[in-house]
C-alpha cells in the first residue's frame, strides 16, 4: 500500500496535443496523472502543456548552449533560452514518473513535443559518448507514453508507419530510460463509437499501470 506521508515522489505531466479540450490524449493523461497522485498522496507533479507554453525550436544559438558548436557571443533572448534548456533537463532528472500525452500526427509525434525533446537529449547531462558507444545517463526513471491515434497500427500493415512510438522508445531508450509503458487509444478517428470504445479501452488500462508504480 501506498505510505500516505509519502513526499518524495515527483511526476512530470507532458501535454503536446493543440487540439486541447477535444484531445484524448490530454483527457487521458490528465486521468492518469490523478490516478498516481490517489496512489501517491505526497506526490508532487510538474506541469509542461508544450503547446499553451512553446518551447522555441533548437537553433544554432540555442544548441550552443550545451553543445560545442563554435558560438561564443549571445544575447539576452538567447541565454534565457540557455536557462531554460538547462531547467528543463532538471525537470527530468528529478522526476520519477514522466507522463506524456502524445498523439500521432503524420506519422509521428507533435512539433510542440520535438522541440522539448531537442533540449532534453544534452551531452555530458542525459547521456554521453565513450569509446565504445553513446550511454544513456537518464535512467531510474519511468515513462508513461498516452498515446491516441486516429488509425490503427499496431499489428497491421500499417504498423511499419509508426515514427510515433517507436521513436519515443529509442530517444528514451538513448537517454538510459528502458521503462517506457504505452497507454494506447487507437482508431479515435474512425467515427464516435469507435472512439468511445479506444477511450474506454484506454482508461480501464490505467488501473494496471498505477498499480506497478
Amino acid at each position: 500500500m501506498p505510505n500516505p506521508l509519502e513526499s518524495t515522489m515527483r511526476i512530470l505531466h507532458i501535454d503536446s496535443s493543440f487540439m486541447n479540450d477535444t484531445s484524448g490524449s490530454r483527457d487521458l493523461s490528465a486521468a492518469l496523472v490523478t490516478a498516481l497522485r490517489d496512489r501517491h498522496p505526497g506526490a508532487d507533479v510538474v506541469r509542461r502543456d508544450l503547446v499553451r507554453h512553446a518551447i522555441p525550436h533548437l537553433d544554432a544559438p540555442i544548441a550552443a548552449g550545451f553543445r560545442e558548436i563554435g558560438l561564443a557571443t549571445f544575447d539576452t533572448a538567447t541565454l534565457a533560452e540557455h536557462k531554460r534548456s538547462a531547467d528543463l533537463v532538471q525537470e527530468l532528472l528529478t522526476s520519477d514518473i514522466i507522463v506524456i500525452g502524445a498523439p500521432m500526427y503524420n506519422f509521428s509525434i507533435p512539433t510542440q513535443l520535438k522541440a522539448w525533446i531537442d533540449r532534453v537529449v544534452q551531452p555530458a547531462r542525459t547521456f554521453k559518448y565513450t569509446a565504445t558507444g553513446p550511454i544513456g545517463l537518464g535512467g531510474g526513471r519511468r515513462v508513461i507514453v498516452v498515446s491516441t491515434r486516429g488509425g490503427f497500427y499496431e499489428n497491421t500493415p500499417l504498423a511499419a508507419l509508426d515514427f510515433q512510438e517507436s521513436y519515443l522508445k529509442a530517444v528514451f531508450g538513448f537517454m538510459g530510460i528502458h521503462d517506457v509503458e504505452i497507454l494506447r487509444a487507437e482508431g479515435m478517428s474512425r467515427g464516435p463509437e469507435a472512439r468511445t470504445r479506444a477511450m474506454s479501452a484506454a482508461r480501464a488500462g490505467i488501473a494496471n499501470i498505477v498499480a506497478a508504480a
